[in-house]
C-alpha cells in the first residue's frame, strides 16, 4: 500500500479547519442577530403598552367631559322649564305683575316649604314656584330631586312704559366657567364661575 495514501486515511471524512471556524462564525453571528431581534421585541411591546395607556387616558378623560356635558345640558332644560313657569304665571295675573318682584332669589335655602297660607295669586305663585325650584316636583326617599343643583330664581322689573320684568333661574354647574352677567345669586356658589344663569323678559302693557 501507497505511504501517502495510508497517510491521508486518518482525515478521510474529517471537514477542513476553514470550514469549522465558519459554521461557529455563522452559529454565533445568529445568537446574536436572535437576541437582537428579542431585544427589538421587547422594546415594540413596551411601546405598545405606552401607546394603549395613552389611549386608554384619553377615552376616560372624554367619557367624563361627554358625562359632564350631558349632565349640563339636563339642568340647563330644566332651568328652562322653571324660566317659563314664571314667566306664564306673570303673563297670566298681569294686573298684579309688580308684586311678583323678589326681595332676594327664591328657592334653595330660602325656607320656603308649605304654601297654603298663601293670600294672594301672587304669592302663591312665587310659593309654588321656590318649592319647585328646590325639586319638591320630583323626591327620591325624603329628598327633593326635581330641579337642578343649588336652583334658585329671582324676578327684577327691569322698565316701566312697559312695565317690564326679567325672570332669571341661576344653579350650580359643574365647572368654573366666565362669571355670568346677571346678578341673581352672586356669591351663593362658591366661586362665582360654577353659577349657571338663564332668563327672560315679560313686557306687561297697560291694558286699561
Amino acid at each position: 500500500m501507497d505511504a501517502r495514501t495510508d497517510a491521508a486515511a486518518p482525515n478521510r471524512g474529517r471537514a477542513p479547519l476553514g470550514a469549522d471556524v465558519t459554521h461557529v462564525a455563522h452559529a454565533r453571528h445568529a445568537a446574536r442577530a436572535a437576541l437582537a431581534q428579542r431585544g427589538f421585541s421587547m422594546i415594540e411591546v413596551l411601546i405598545t403598552m405606552v401607546v394603549l395607556a395613552f389611549g386608554l387616558l384619553g377615552a376616560a378623560g372624554l367619557q367624563t367631559k361627554m358625562i359632564a356635558d350631558d349632565h349640563e345640558s339636563y339642568q340647563r332644560a330644566q332651568a328652562l322649564l322653571l324660566l317659563e313657569d314664571m314667566r306664564d304665571r306673570i303673563s297670566a295675573n298681569r294686573a298684579d305683575a309688580a308684586s311678583y318682584v323678589t326681595a332676594g332669589p327664591l328657592g334653595t335655602g330660602d325656607g320656603i316649604a308649605d304654601c297654603t297660607g298663601a293670600a294672594t295669586i301672587a304669592a302663591r305663585d312665587l310659593c309654588e314656584w321656590s318649592t319647585a325650584l328646590q325639586g319638591a316636583a320630583e323626591q327620591a326617599g325624603t329628598s327633593n330631586v326635581g330641579a337642578m343643583v343649588g336652583a334658585r330664581g329671582c324676578v327684577e322689573q327691569i322698565g316701566a312704559a312697559p312695565d317690564t320684568y326679567r325672570v332669571t333661574v341661576v344653579w350650580q354647574g359643574l365647572t368654573n366657567l366666565a362669571v355670568p352677567a346677571l346678578p341673581c345669586g352672586a356669591g351663593l356658589f362658591g366661586a362665582d364661575g360654577y353659577r349657571r344663569t338663564v332668563s327672560t323678559r315679560v313686557a306687561v302693557a297697560d291694558l286699561t
